[in-house]
């Protein structure tokens, strides 16, 4: 049985992960068209998540888990609005960094590999109910 926690313990690793990641990328989404909010301010800056293997040392099952996210210092793109609150004295506006065609790639990658994981669990749990089956007969 000790194969069975092991599947079912790296598979719920793997969908924690990327929930947490799906979620980092949900704001970056909602905040893909913020600007500065004060002259010469700095806008929202896209987050970037970090994971990490874990041991855990009873089992000797290597998961992964996000750590935590981090801020992209790529710079921010500058707008040429005179008009805007947030205008410095040449009229432009720091916009966001977040691309909005990366962060769908990003969150489609993080969707399928949390359906990976949960067809794993799903997949694990016939075969055990398939295996039961036939120990009964």
């Amino acid at each position: 049985m000790a194969g069975h926690n092991d599947t079912m313990q790296i598979s719920a690793a793997g969908l924690r992960a990327q929930a947490a990641r799906m979620r980092i990328i949900s704001e970056n989404i909602a905040n893909a068209d913020s600007t500065a909010r004060t002259p010469g301010g700095d806008p929202y800056r896209r987050q970037i998540p970090v994971f990490e293997a874990e041991l855990d040392r009873v089992t000797g099952v290597n998961t992964v888990r996000m750590t935590d996210a981090v801020p992209d210092m790529s710079s921010f793109k500058m707008e040429y609005n005179p008009g805007h609150p947030a205008a410095d004295e040449q009229g432009y506006v720091r916009t966001t960094n977040v691309q909005s065609l990366v962060e769908m790639m990003d969150m489609r990658e993080a969707m399928r590999t949390y359906e990976a994981n949960l067809n794993m669990i799903e997949n694990h749990r016939r075969m055990m109910d398939r295996t039961l089956d036939l120990l009964r007969r």
